[in-house]
């Protein structure tokens, strides 16, 4: 596997040197999971992100190295980002934990200037 260079996009052609696979089966794989959306440019060029490269890896092993269906393959994915989900929701709440002490933060700033100001 070729030493991935820290960018923030990368072109399908540079992924597909990355992955081992050709274009079209990238462009494939977008059609069957949800999950892999690169960006797109003006032009119509496919732009990945970091995540998106390791996606491609991710799911190139469920396929090529355990032998799963594509059917297998999205619902191991699936299964697999849930697992991340309780700590996105976590961060969630923290955030709004944080956004009401910077509310009442504000309210006390405000009432603090109202009684300075004549």
């Amino acid at each position: 596997m070729p030493e991935i260079a820290e960018k923030l996009y990368y072109r399908i052609g540079e992924v597909e040197e990355i992955a081992g696979v050709p274009a079209y089966v990238l462009r494939y794989w977008e059609s069957e999971f949800k999950l892999l959306r690169p960006k797109k440019n003006p032009a119509g060029q496919r732009l990945y992100r970091r995540r998106d490269v390791d996606l491609v890896q991710r799911i190139k092993a469920l396929l090529y190295d355990e032998r799963l269906t594509l059917e297998g393959a999205r619902k191991r994915l699936v299964a697999e980002s849930r697992k991340t989900q309780p700590l996105q929701l976590e961060l969630g709440m923290r955030e709004a934990a944080y956004a009401e002490a910077l509310k009442r933060v504000r309210n006390r700033l405000a009432a603090l200037r109202s009684r300075l100001t004549p």
